[in-house]
């Protein structure tokens, strides 16, 4: 069996998330695998280094799915959220083949399921479910963490940071928030876990100190609270906050995480499939960080490609905690993909069908077209500075 396409496609979105850079690879035997990169800021930079992948990828045994990983990241001089978007794209579409191949779901090819469902958490709105243009408030955010307890979920994830942070006295900054996470905690009662996403939006000394007064409603973690360029910063800041911290959804290799929990945090480590490498690399991800014991919550809201490809991951380890869900997979935008994964309230099943279980639906490529993410419209703060980047 020999690799005799790869394609690289850029399909759909909307105007509340981006597209979907998404690789298929073929073999001369008629079998086809699906992956996807996470590296939505920049799709068409991913796009076109798979392309040149493709000149490597042809006429290679789609089952060595190592050797090829070692090959595409080392046959440049660059590293990177690009080379590892496109990589983890090729990658997940090559463990798809191989689970094809031999007729088993991917779980089964990774030393079988330690689970036999996986619990999510759902990616919940701030905003009042019939008044989107008042932003984030508590009144929101309380009505929808108890519709989200009545579905059945047993754990939600938000920024409960107020709109206009930027600007704020930090005084004021911390009891709003705090506001905001006791609505949460009310809505959602005493069994669901919390997760605080902050978006990489503070100062480390803001941060600490916001992390102390949320304390009292025992988050299960609180995630990317300062911004990603100092993996030591991470690190410190995981040893002064007695709330656990979740890092990594923006890190790309074994090597940036060793160096994080090395320096002392966090509790969490938070890999996309679509940017750390794929199914390959996130698996030994979740080696280094059990050495650490440190829990798995797989990072995604991209869509039901790399919902199934974490799924698939999450089976298969033995400190896996939670995975990041968005309802927006069930949505009409996702109506390309063919998904044989099935919710039941805050847990998917583990699937059985053969590779990751989700298939392009090409009679409706034309249907989806592309949408990119827009940089430009980025907070400021009131004397003209920028605020924050997500």
């Amino acid at each position: 069996m020999k690799i005799e396409r790869v394609e690289s496609m850029l399909i759909g979105g909307d105007e509340s998330a981006p597209g979907n850079h998404i690789v298929r690879i073929w073999t001369d035997t008629g079998l086809s695998g699906i992956g996807q990169s996470a590296c939505w800021g920049y799709p068409e930079a991913v796009d076109q280094m798979v392309k040149k992948f493709a000149g490597y990828l042809v006429g290679q045994d789609p089952l060595r799915i190592e050797h090829h990983w070692q090959y595409l990241y080392r046959m440049g001089p660059f590293r990177g959220s690009t080379l590892s978007g496109a990589i983890s794209a090729v990658d997940i579409a090559l463990w798809d083949i191989k689970g094809k191949h031999f007729e088993a779901p991917v779980w089964q090819l990774l030393g079988g399921k330690t689970r036999d469902k996986i619990r999510l958490h759902l990616l919940m709105g701030s905003r009042l479910p019939d008044a989107s243009d008042q932003g984030t408030t508590a009144d929101g955010l309380r009505i929808n963490a108890r519709a989200a307890a009545d579905e059945g979920f047993t754990a939600i994830k938000t920024d409960p940071l107020p709109d206009g942070f930027q600007s704020m006295t930090q005084s004021r900054l911390i009891r709003e928030t705090r506001d905001n996470v006791a609505a949460m905690r009310e809505g959602a009662g005493e069994d669901v876990d919390l997760i605080l996403e902050i978006h990489r939006k503070l100062t480390p000394m803001i941060a600490i100190d916001l992390a102390e007064s949320l304390l009292e409603f025992h988050p299960l973690f609180y995630e990317d609270p300062i911004q990603i360029d100092s993996i030591i910063t991470q690190g410190e800041i995981a040893k002064r906050t007695s709330i656990p911290i979740a890092n990594g959804e923006r890190m790309h290799s074994i090597w940036e995480f060793r160096e994080l929990l090395e320096n002392g945090g966090p509790q969490y480590v938070r890999p996309d499939l679509g940017l750390a490498g794929g199914i390959t690399h996130v698996k030994k991800i979740a080696a280094i960080a059990e050495s650490y014991h440190s829990a798995v919550a797989t990072h995604n809201y991209l869509g039901p490609v790399l919902t199934a490809a974490a799924v698939h991951v999450d089976a298969s380890i033995p400190n896996f905690v939670t995975q990041e869900y968005t309802k927006r997979d069930e949505d009409e935008v996702h109506a390309v993909y063919n998904n044989s994964l099935k919710r039941s309230g805050g847990y998917i099943e583990v699937p059985e069908a053969p590779g990751i279980g989700v298939e392009l639906d090409d009679a409706k490529l034309d249907s989806a077209p592309f949408v990119s993410k827009d940089l430009l419209n980025i907070p400021m703060r009131d004397d003209g500075s920028v605020g924050y980047s997500v």
